[in-house]
């Protein structure tokens, strides 16, 4: 019935926003923002109804959650970084049928996961960074899925997606893109010297193995870098433990796929931590 149209790793970086106002940091990401803009515009061109986030700033202690409330509104101002997002105007409309597919079709598989449709709950800036860029129009409905899992097993959020895609292909009826937004390395830069990190990353170790790992996805060696997750996300300070990256493998097939990625934006250092915008072949 459904499809998965398109799969991507995206980076989600406050100074995306920052580098959109006056001032001396204006224009810095533009590089990050069109390469969002690109995967919007081939989300259109694929005939997309949905965008399925998952989310490394939602940080959840217990199971699996999904954010599918009927609309989302408000001004975000990030707790984290409020130097960088501050008082930015969201509007998104959501999906809650998709949701509760997607939750029941990874309950079902195993691994515990909550629709949430009647809620207050607000969306999180790895959602609403990329979604400024890749859906200012609207156009796209939004779900977010709780990719910060802080006591839970990479292999049940492998599961996770896999259900998902299962759930869209056999239940829902029109196309979906899954996005992974979180980092490569996230080491931050250390307090004090984050201005001078700010277009780098933090140590030459971690930026090399990034690029490594971005060979191996463009080789297509995903047997390789499944068997490495756990260490990768561990020695290399993964965002929200890579369980983002965990999922969206899942949605392809996990250490099975064969795709080769495509860079969208190329590898750069944001505040210390590893970045990039990468499409995943469906």
């Amino acid at each position: 019935m459904g499809q998965l149209a398109l799969a991507a790793k995206i980076t989600h970086v406050p100074s995306m926003y920052l580098s959109e106002l006056p001032g001396q940091h204006q224009g810095c990401r533009q590089a990050a923002i069109d390469g969002h803009k690109e995967i919007g515009r081939r989300c259109r061109e694929l005939g997309v109804d949905t965008i399925v986030v998952f989310d490394t700033h939602w940080l959840v202690n217990s199971g699996y959650h999904v954010n599918c409330a009927p609309a989302f509104e408000g001004i975000y101002t990030s707790n984290e970084l409020p130097h960088f997002i501050k008082n930015l105007p969201y509007a998104y409309a959501g999906n809650p049928q998709l949701g509760k597919l997607l939750a029941d079709a990874a309950t079902a598989a195993g691994v515990h996961t909550r629709a949430h449709d009647a809620t207050t709950l607000a969306l999180e800036y790895g959602t609403l960074v990329p979604m400024r860029y890749m859906n200012a129009d609207q156009h796209f409905k939004v779900v977010s899925v709780s990719a910060m899992c802080t006591v839970h097993s990479l292999a049940d959020s492998a599961r996770l997606g896999m259900a998902m895609r299962q759930a869209v292909e056999e239940q829902y009826d029109g196309k979906v893109a899954f996005l992974a937004s979180g980092s490569l390395s996230h080491r931050f830069a250390q307090n004090g010297v984050a201005e001078q990190y700010l277009h780098k990353v933090w140590s030459p170790f971690l930026e090399s193995f990034d690029h490594e790992v971005v060979a191996m996805w463009q080789r297509g060696d995903w047997k390789t870098f499944c068997a490495m997750l756990p260490e990768y996300a561990e020695k290399c300070h993964g965002e929200g433990f890579m369980h983002d990256t965990a999922m969206l493998l899942g949605t392809l097939g996990w250490d099975e796929y064969q795709g080769k990625a495509e860079v969208i934006t190329p590898y750069f250092g944001s505040s210390g931590t590893g970045q990039i915008n990468v499409v995943l072949p469906v």
